[in-house]
């Protein structure tokens, strides 16, 4: 019984005949085809409309108040304050704007040999890194350097 079955015969003559297609017409001469997702010839490509910027805040709106950024920057602020472990206390203060308490801090850290200076920066270290320190414009510090 199994020798009476065959394996079917694939000639390629079963099946319908494939529709018939015109032949290939090459473009015209000096003319190729656009290929599609491209814009017409003569059309700029690659070309982005103008970045809307706000000049009241050219380095952009704090993302929950909207209040203008300062362009001081909060990292830059409190990696400078945190000087102060290694005795330059107060510069972050002063790259802030804040001369006067720059100094208070640098006197602070003289008077006590050190002592009150690392305290006063690790804290204002805190105080800068947690957006409680504006510039002296009022405006809050931008994240980055």
């Amino acid at each position: 019984m199994l020798g009476a079955m065959t394996e079917p015969h694939f000639g390629g003559t079963e099946g319908p005949p494939p529709p018939h297609q015109p032949p290939y017409q090459p473009p015209p001469p000096g003319y190729a085809p656009q290929p599609p997702g491209y814009p017409p010839p003569g059309q700029q490509y690659g070309q982005y409309p103008q970045a809307y910027q706000d000049p009241s805040a050219p380095y952009g709106r704090h993302p929950l108040t909207g209040e203008p950024l300062s362009d001081k920057s909060k990292i830059v602020a409190g990696l400078l304050q945190l000087i102060g472990l290694f005795g330059l206390v107060g510069i972050g203060r002063i790259y802030l704007g804040y001369t006067g308490l720059g100094i208070a801090q640098l006197v602070v850290g003289l008077v006590t040999c050190g002592i009150g200076a690392v305290v006063w920066g690790i804290i204002d270290a805190v105080l800068i890194f947690t957006d409680k320190v504006r510039d002296t414009e009022g405006r809050p510090l931008r994240e980055g350097t």
